[in-house]
């Protein structure tokens, strides 16, 4: 796979990316495509100059993979549930829906049928995926590498991509319900009139580009801080993992198993913070100011 400690880090980093090449392009093999052609990347180099509608598979084929797994199991568990002598199963399912709602009464003040869902949903999906950071390092990518797929990152929540996406999904909620529950002159008004007002019908028009600019901010600031915290976090944990696989055989054993036991508190607060930071959004969203 890689030689170097340095290229070892690297290949680990690298994302199994699927995009198009320009008409001419020199691989890293020495062919050139002849024709403008969507391919797997055989380098970074090659990922890198695949542009922006490039799509990394491995990150996308394990969200969605983690993501039916979720569903798989809570619908099988649903459809079991029983009151006589419930399964291990049905009371981890019971412990789970238990814990989002009394965390959705808690904290969302409003009055809708999806936040439970959605937040019982995030809160699942981001552990699945949080959890694949303690499979070895070399395991998954090893066994994807004899398959014939040059890259292999199993942990999604360590693409930028990904997170991004789950957080500009919550930033359309927060837009949606904002403008339902508040119109869009109550919307407006929120981004314009605060938090600088006056009574003066003069001054406050004058405050109304400042507080456009710090509302503005403010709101574009949600979906980057919740993309930026999982994704950062999560990463981190994973150079970590990396940087130990490069240690000698009894150093790994020495420091992964700490480490893996101090990064499980890790995946379950990241996906307990994301979920809780969103109900919290959709909550002020659904506060009408009138």
């Amino acid at each position: 796979m890689a030689g170097s400690a340095s290229e070892y880090i690297q290949h680990h980093l690298q994302n199994l990316t699927y995009g198009k090449l320009p008409a001419g392009y020199e691989r890293a093999d020495g062919t050139v495509v002849d024709e403008a052609t969507w391919t797997l990347a055989h380098t970074a180099q090659e990922a890198s100059d695949m542009g922006f509608w490039a799509v990394h598979v491995d990150s996308l084929g394990w969200a969605v993979g983690l993501g039916v797994l979720f569903l798989f199991l809570f619908r099988m568990a649903a459809k079991r549930a029983t009151s006589d002598q419930p399964g291990g199963l049905q009371n981890f399912v019971e412990v789970m829906v238990e814990f989002v709602d009394n965390s959705v009464k808690e904290t969302f003040h409003g009055k809708n049928k999806v936040i439970a869902p959605l937040a019982l949903t995030i809160f699942c999906w981001i552990f699945l995926m949080n959890l694949m950071d303690l499979v070895p390092v070399d395991f998954l990518p090893q066994l994807f590498h004899l398959a014939g797929a040059e890259y292999m990152k199993v942990v999604p929540t360590t693409d930028v991509n990904v997170t991004l996406g789950m957080s500009l999904s919550v930033f359309f909620l927060i837009i949606y319900y904002s403008l339902k529950v508040k119109g869009v002159g109550g919307f407006l008004g929120e981004l314009t009139l605060h938090p600088f007002s006056s009574d003066n019908l003069v001054l406050k028009i004058l405050l109304v580009p400042v507080n456009l600019l710090l509302e503005g901010v403010s709101l574009i600031a949600k979906p980057i801080s919740l993309a930026l915290r999982l994704f950062g976090n999560l990463y981190a944990g994973e150079l970590i993992f990396i940087l130990i696989a490069l240690l000698p055989l009894w150093a790994q054993w020495t420091l992964s198993v700490p480490w893996a036991i101090f990064h499980i508190l890790v995946i379950t607060l990241q996906a307990f913070i994301f979920m809780m930071l969103t109900i919290v959004y959709l909550s002020m969203a659904h506060e009408d100011s009138h």
